[in-house]
């Protein structure tokens, strides 16, 4: 589909007005109508309170009249200070692509609407795909801009705490309980708190390590983060536009730091969560903090090293020891995808360099429902594998075994459904394809004795240290140690889709009140943050039970 710009922002424009007049009475048919068959509607909170998608026409138009009259959305126009409306090419498929703006009853959002013409209905031009977004909550709007904070309490009473000694005492918590305890100080824990914080709700960071960062500056010496840097900005606070593409764990760890002290996040390090009980009856939990530290560090030069495991953190850890002088070998488990971090990794994020802006690139990407990101995948991750063919052929010849995961789908949902399975390329791979760094199949291995592996062949594979870069147990089992095995079945699996189209029990209400989860990439934790800290805010005030 191919129009003008301003024909095109006309057709959405049009779209939106019967969509509002057709929720408003609401009328089945009219609502049907507006809608292709094979179309989606994903929405963030706006009208549902949930994260959820409907997909196919029937499925939306049930939920849409359900939901219209609680929530009352009104005022859908094109936002005319985002991207405008624009001809675009999504999933293999062309499309009118719009954002727009809206308001319920309760609060104000944003949304995404992806129209396409009907051959079996005179090429009428019908929503393939919808998102609806909670922006804010009314009355409890971020302070932000013209509402932030003026400071006037320090700095016009002299005799009174000046703004230093407000912060300290705001983060001792020594006459009073945070409203939410924030566990884990990584991306994921700063996002939230971030978040937390600008919707006025009293939020602590508990963390085992001894100093803010530490969760990425006591990782292996080598590390980087694989992804380009203008995708992984925190909330708030853009990475400075000087900062490298990818960006080294230490560098990471300082910016952590300063994120901490500009957001005024209240942080306590060496602190471990040792775990809590909830109180149905009062709607508290009770949990039990304690103060931890210790280091350790060893060199391998001229060593024997034998790392198990083939995704990110094998290869990584591999290829830090080689560099640092040990003989190595890798000890593949199961086959792995293989995809050189530059371009062919970089691929799924050609939307940040089309032009919009971070927020509207964010609000795009939420867009995108299930079955479209997975055939989208499918089409990068081929695109991929031919770039990437003389590695992937050299890998093979060394025995390397090579998937591209379920259904050809790549490694984006390899992370999505289990975590790992991958590895992004910056040099491992090509040393093993060399035979720098040497290569073993774990089936091969008959047993571990004290001087390395046997092999069933009868040889033995010298090992002075043997890694198990093999990945981490499930939040499942954080939650059953740390809260007890009926909160664990109760709360049920955590991550993966199952038989959905959202990430179960992440970014979301859980089964357990009071319990929540927010992990992932950067961009998921500065995107969903503003979600989840949404919900948290609207159970605060009672908008939610």
């Amino acid at each position: 589909m191919l129009a003008r710009a301003d024909t095109v922002a006309t057709i959405a424009e049009s779209w939106l007005a019967r969509f509002e007049a057709a929720l408003a009475a609401p009328s089945l048919a009219r609502l049907e109508g507006l809608f292709h068959a094979d179309s989606h509607w994903r929405d963030l909170l706006a009208l549902t309170w949930h994260i959820k998608t409907a997909s196919g026409s029937d499925a939306i138009v049930r939920e849409l009249a359900t939901r219209a009259g609680r929530a009352r959305p009104t005022g859908f126009k094109i936002d005319l200070h985002r991207t405008a409306p624009r001809n675009v090419r999504r999933a293999g498929t062309d499309a009118i692509e719009a954002i727009f703006g809206f308001e319920t009853v309760e609060g104000r959002g944003s949304g995404v609407l992806r129209l396409t013409p009907d051959a079996d209905d005179g090429n009428t031009v019908k929503a393939w795909t919808l998102l609806t977004a909670l922006d804010e909550i009314k009355g409890h709007e971020e302070r932000l801009g013209r509402s932030r904070p003026q400071g006037k309490a320090y700095s016009r009473d002299f005799r009174g705490p000046n703004w230093l000694d407000l912060r300290k005492a705001a983060a001792e918590y020594d006459d009073r309980d945070p409203a939410v305890l924030v566990v884990g100080g990584g991306q994921a824990g700063l996002s939230i708190a971030a978040r937390l914080a600008q919707l006025g709700l009293d939020t602590l960071i508990v963390d085992r390590e001894a100093r803010i960062g530490d969760n990425w500056r006591k990782r292996y010496h080598a590390l980087v983060l694989h992804n380009q840097v203008h995708v992984n900005h925190l909330p708030y606070m853009p990475f400075p536009p000087n900062w490298p593409t990818y960006i080294p764990k230490d560098k990471l760890a300082a910016w952590f730091e300063a994120y901490v002290e500009s957001m005024e996040l209240n942080y306590w390090t060496a602190t471990e969560f040792e775990g809590g009980s909830y109180d149905e009856k009062a709607k508290r939990w009770s949990v039990v903090l304690r103060r931890a530290d210790g280091t350790q560090r060893q060199v391998w030069r001229g060593k024997n090293v034998l790392v198990i495991g083939s995704g990110n953190s094998g290869h990584d850890i591999a290829q830090d020891l080689h560099s640092a002088g040990a003989k190595v070998m890798l000890v593949q488990r199961s086959s792995t995808m293989i995809v050189n971090v530059e371009p062919s990794a970089q691929l799924q994020y050609a939307l940040y360099d089309e032009g919009p802006s971070l927020e509207d690139c964010d609000l795009i990407t939420t867009s995108m429902p299930l079955s479209l990101v997975r055939k989208s995948h499918i089409v990068l991750t081929e695109t991929a594998r031919n770039m990437d063919k003389e590695l992937l052929d050299g890998l093979e010849r060394r025995g390397f075994k090579l998937d591209f995961g379920e259904d050809g789908t790549g490694w984006q949902f390899k992370y999505l459904t289990r975590g790992g399975g991958y590895y992004f390329n910056v040099g491992c791979s090509d040393l093993i394809v060399k035979g720098e760094i040497g290569l073993a199949q774990f089936s091969d291995i008959a047993s571990f004795v004290p001087t390395g592996a046997r092999m069933r062949s009868g040889e033995t594979l010298a090992a002075d240290l043997i890694v198990l870069a093999t990945g981490y147990k499930g939040q499942e089992y954080l939650v059953s140690k740390l809260f007890g095995d009926d909160v664990a079945y109760r709360v049920g699996p955590i991550w993966g889709f199952g038989d959905g189209q959202e990430l179960r029990n992440m970014f979301a209400r859980t089964a357990q009140p009071g319990l929540w989860f927010i992990a992932g990439s950067f961009a998921q934790c500065r995107i969903y943050s503003k979600y989840l800290g949404l919900q948290i805010k609207a159970c605060e005030l009672g908008l939610l039970p």
